[in-house]
C-alpha cells in the first residue's frame, strides 16, 4: 500500500513503487490516493478527482493499481485503512510504502506506533531526507534494516530502507512551479 495525497502525482512517486515492487518481490502496489490528509490544509489538498487521474497516468504499469479505497472506505487516517484491509484479506501481506521524506513526519500521524505495528514498513530513500532513515522517531523506536537487493518481508514492527538511485522529484517542487 503506498498511500498519499499524489498532489500532484509525479514520477518520484513512480519511482518509490517500482523500486518497493522490484526489491520486495511484490506482487502489487496499491497507491491509495487519499481524499484528504489530516496533517495538511484541506484548501491545499486540490481537487480528488484531478489528483486521482493524474496518478492513473503517472502508474501505468500492469502491477500498480490506482485506487480510491480510502474514498470509498470512508477512512480518514492511514490506521483505519490499515486495519480494515487487514481485517478483510487476512491472507494478504501487506506492507506500507512511503518515501524517506514521509517518515520524517511519521511520528505525528495518528497512532503511528500501532500503525507500525500492524504492517512492514518498507521506506525507500529520497533526496533531502536520507538522515530520516537514522533520526526519524520510528527507526529510534523500532530500528530499521537496510535492503540490499531483494527482501522478503519480515513480522512487524519493521521498518525497510530501500536504497539506491533516487529520483529527485517532490510534489512541493512541482506545486510552487505551478
Amino acid at each position: 500500500m503506498f498511500g498519499g495525497s499524489f498532489n500532484p502525482a509525479h514520477s518520484g512517486h513512480l519511482y518509490v513503487a517500482l523500486t518497493a515492487l522490484r526489491r520486495l518481490k511484490l506482487d502489487y502496489v496499491w497507491w491509495l490516493v487519499s481524499p484528504g490528509n489530516p496533517l495538511k490544509n484541506a484548501s491545499s489538498a486540490g481537487d480528488f478527482a484531478r489528483r486521482f487521474a493524474a496518478a492513473k497516468k503517472i502508474a501505468r504499469h500492469p502491477r500498480l493499481i490506482v485506487s480510491d479505497l480510502e474514498r470509498q472506505l470512508g477512512t480518514r487516517y492511514t490506521l483505519d485503512t490499515v486495519q480494515t484491509l487487514l481485517r478483510r484479506f487476512p491472507q494478504v501481506q501487506f506492507v506500507w510504502l512511503m518515501g524517506s521524506d514521509n517518515l520524517e513526519n511519521f511520528h505525528l500521524w495518528r497512532d503511528w506506533q500501532k500503525l507500525a505495528q500492524s504492517l512492514p514498513l518498507a521506506v525507500v530513500q529520497r533526496p533531502g531526507s536520507i538522515m530520516a532513515a537514522v533520526h526519524a522517531a520510528p527507526i529510534r523506536r523500532y530500528g530499521a534494516r537496510r535492503v540490499d537487493g531483494r527482501a522478503t518481508l519480515p513480522q512487524p514492527p519493521a521498518i525497510l530502507i530501500l536504497d539506491g538511485a533516487r529520483n529527485p522529484e517532490s510534489a512541493s517542487r512541482l506545486r510552487a512551479l505551478a
